[in-house]
């Protein structure tokens, strides 16, 4: 895939904001592929992807700050420039179930998912197998009851050491401290087993079988301190029926899961989510 710059704002909405992105990326030589726009009415903010071929751009990516800082200070934006060519680097934090796992990183060997993946994370050791398989290092670092800070201290330094950009929950349980999340906002991405704000705690599968419900669903959301409450990414549901026993409903469960994570991964990955509040804006 060719490379290209993504360029990615968030300011207050006013006239001319397109017109004025648009421009400095022409006349520095650059040709738009894809533009995507939303303004919010309510908040009257606007957010904006825009992914240009640099081939010909006369501004060296690392100096476009420098180029295009006076027009994000005219339009107090909250920006960033991405360069395709640059792969994030991903950890993957996980517990026992293994059915998330397994799917990204079967999704990242045939190359699905525009990412590295230096480091596996967990607190069992259950998943060192897989990790193997695909051969990417694994560490096990149990998270005992009365000893929660000092993983959380492990964990930050694989983190650091290995240049981690981003974190996937697959299957993590466990809950981060508060310390951990505000280390990484919006860089935290998490599969809940349920369609929330439904059916929260333990067991929800269970929960909504009890209920009797015939929508069951999955949740990837940004993790903050806030358990649970964190900008919802992607959400999938599937119809289920009174057939269904509860461990079936366990299974449908398990591949919503998968496919909502990996969805979540890939559009983090590609630069395409702006959060915006409490919510996020996905351009696909």
């Amino acid at each position: 895939m060719k490379p290209s710059a993504i360029l990615l704002i968030s300011c207050p909405d006013r006239k001319g904001l397109v017109a004025t992105v648009s421009d400095y990326i022409y006349k520095h030589g650059g040709n738009i592929l894809h533009t995507d726009e939303h303004t919010d009415a309510d908040a009257h903010w606007f957010l904006m992807r825009v992914e240009f071929d640099p081939t010909e751009f006369d501004v060296a990516l690392a100096d476009v700050p420098k180029s295009f800082g006076p027009i994000a200070k005219l339009f107090n934006m909250d920006w960033r420039l991405a360069d395709s060519a640059t792969r994030p680097r991903m950890a993957i934090m996980v517990s026992k179930y293994d059915h998330c796992l397994v799917d990204l990183l079967y999704r990242h060997k045939i190359g699905e998912l525009r990412c590295e993946i230096p480091l596996i994370l967990s607190n069992h050791p259950d998943n060192q197998p897989i990790a193997d398989f695909y051969g990417i290092p694994f560490f096990h670092i149990p998270v005992p009851k009365d000893g929660k800070s000092d993983a959380e201290k492990k964990q930050r330094e694989l983190i650091a050491e290995n240049r981690i950009d981003f974190i996937v929950l697959a299957r993590y349980m466990q809950v981060l401290s508060k310390d951990f999340c505000g280390r990484m906002p919006g860089r935290v991405i998490n599969i809940h087993h349920s369609f929330l704000p439904s059916f929260k705690g333990a067991k929800p599968y269970h929960q909504a079988h009890e209920r009797g419900v015939k929508l069951i669903g999955a949740t990837a959301h940004y993790v903050t301190d806030d358990l649970d409450e964190g900008p919802i990414i992607e959400q999938e549901v599937e119809r289920v029926s009174h057939a269904l026993s509860a461990d079936e409903y366990v299974g449908v469960g398990r591949d919503i899961e998968s496919r909502v994570l990996a969805r979540a991964v890939k559009w983090h990955a590609e630069h395409r989510i702006l959060l915006n509040g409490r919510r996020t804006v996905v351009f696909v």
